[in-house]
């Protein structure tokens, strides 16, 4: 009894240890941008090369997803896991040491480099951890549920650390708490076996690397060059062009960066085009909102930051309650529940205006949080689940991949919407509006008027969008085919 206790334990602390991990890479991502306007000030730099900070992290974290995934599967989790961690602290310590803009974006490339061998290992890591179903899909969904909780915490923990310390603070801290990490790692995280092989991808990495990463550019500069802009064009044929021979290439080799046996499998590839979908208008959604929050509501980036904390804990809430219905629930019905539930959630921000109040947030990002964490477990056990445990690291590392484009993609249609719907409407207004009055004063007040009605609209547009999109997410949740053992084992069927 007391054996099993101990390992019952230890299992809890390798999914806390993965966590720490998780939460970690996430948090740094998101205050880094809360730095931006002071990292701009002392290197007297503009504000679109300051745009490269956040875009060379993406990219390179994009690229290595995959490479890692299949690193995990073949040399060992645990020596991958703790190598990206070991250089995710360094990277983050010569950044905070950064003299220039060069630099700093050298490091950041290394911070991102590692920080995505994370995601592709820690899942495969709690994956084989937890191999009892309905446990499994607890822990998947509390380690889930850290993306989100760092995402909230970002502007309350960033904010004080820039204000009192310096933006250099904000790469800094991750020394201690990354020395903690990676002593818990190396204390609790059991070593896969693993399969070495001397046949790696290596053309297959680059030739991915290049398709994503021209793909991933032209998502986050497009709005600026203009998505039918010869730099946007090149970068298009570049994607397919790269990704055809990535496809040429991984079809035949005996080691693929990404198995695309996977895609025959049909929960596999329905449970990933949930995913894709859910996030796509999530993000896209939850992008614009502080920007409203901020803009029209008069909130600092503290203050927004305490309103999304209830995200968090809604997620963190519904996680749980997901995992327990693992084995009595078909899981297509529960995603697509929650799919739903988050959709109603988008659907409520509709209601936003200039003089909407705190209540006005918070109910519907409890609501919308809520239906994400109720499917979390469920998603995130269905990818783990449907593949060999030899091959859960590159099986997470596309839905990795996978949420990553789509939220890229998310943010990018919604800003293009945002932009062009203010355009429409305000263009609209203009020709039906007649202002009969030629003092100045008041002509430029019922100009401006318009102009909010206009923004006001845009919004709502944006988020009527997202939220179809979720109820699209939801139908498709439907044609996930699972079915249960007598032992209560999921089995999926192609």
């Amino acid at each position: 009894m007391r054996m099993a206790e101990q390992s019952d334990n230890l299992r809890w602390l390798i999914l806390l240890t993965v966590i720490i991990g998780t939460f970690m890479g996430r948090l740094d991502q998101t205050i880094v941008n809360l730095a931006l306007p002071k990292i701009i000030s002392e290197f007297s730099i503009s504000i679109p090369e300051a745009s490269w900070i956040a875009t060379a992290y993406i990219l390179a974290n994009a690229i290595f997803v995959p490479v890692w995934g299949k690193l995990g599967d073949t040399q060992g989790r645990k020596k991958i896991y703790i190598l990206g961690f070991a250089i995710f602290i360094s990277g983050s310590v010569l950044a905070g040491l950064a003299w220039n803009l060069s630099s700093l974006l050298a490091f950041r490339v290394i911070q991102a480099i590692a920080s995505s061998a994370d995601y592709p290992t820690a899942m495969a890591i709690l994956a084989v951890t937890f191999r009892q179903g309905r446990e499994r899909a607890e822990a998947l969904g509390l380690w889930s549920a850290s993306f989100a909780a760092a995402a909230v915490f970002g502007p309350l923990v960033g904010g004080p650390l820039i204000d009192t310390f310096g933006w250099r603070s904000v790469f800094l801290v991750n020394l201690p708490v990354g020395i903690i990490g990676l002593a818990m790692a190396l204390l609790f995280v059991k070593e896969s076996t693993g399969r070495p092989t001397a046949k790696f991808d290596l053309w297959g990495a680059i030739t991915l690397g290049i398709c994503l990463s021209s793909f991933v550019l032209v998502l986050d500069q497009g709005l600026d060059w203009g998505w039918m802009s010869t730099n946007s064009l090149l970068c298009y044929a570049t994607t397919i062009l790269f990704g055809y021979i990535f496809y040429q290439i991984d079809t035949n080799h005996p080691e693929p960066i990404v198995d695309f046996k996977f895609f025959k499998i049909n929960a596999f590839v329905n449970a990933l085009v949930n995913n894709v979908v859910v996030f796509m208008g999530m993000m896209g959604g939850l992008f614009i909102l502080p920007v409203f929050v901020q803009t029209y509501l008069g909130y600092n980036a503290t203050q927004t930051g305490y309103l999304f904390m209830p995200m968090a804990f809604s997620m963190l809430i519904a996680a749980p309650i997901g995992s327990s219905l693992v084995g009595r629930v078909q899981p297509k019905y529960v995603i697509a529940f929650s799919t739903l539930m988050a959709a109603a959630g988008l659907y409520l921000f509709t209601g936003l205006d200039p003089r909407s109040g705190v209540l006005d947030i918070i109910i519907p990002i409890m609501v919308m949080a809520f239906g994400m964490g109720l499917g979390m477990p469920q998603r995130t056990n269905i990818i783990a689940s449907a593949v060999p445990e030899s091959e859960i690291g590159i099986a997470s590392s596309v839905l990795a991949l996978a949420r990553n484009i789509a939220g890229a993609f998310g943010i990018a249609l919604f800003a293009t919407i945002l932009k062009e719907s203010t355009e429409g409407y305000a263009l609209a207004l203009s020709q039906n509006t007649v202002i009969n009055t030629l003092d100045p004063v008041l002509r430029a007040e019922a100009i401006a008027l318009m102009t909010l009605k206009a923004q006001i609209l845009a919004y709502h547009e944006v988020f009527i969008v997202s939220s179809a999109i979720l109820l699209v997410a939801s139908a498709l949740a439907l044609t996930i085919h699972v079915r249960e053992t007598k032992t209560g084992k999921e089995v999926f069927v192609d």
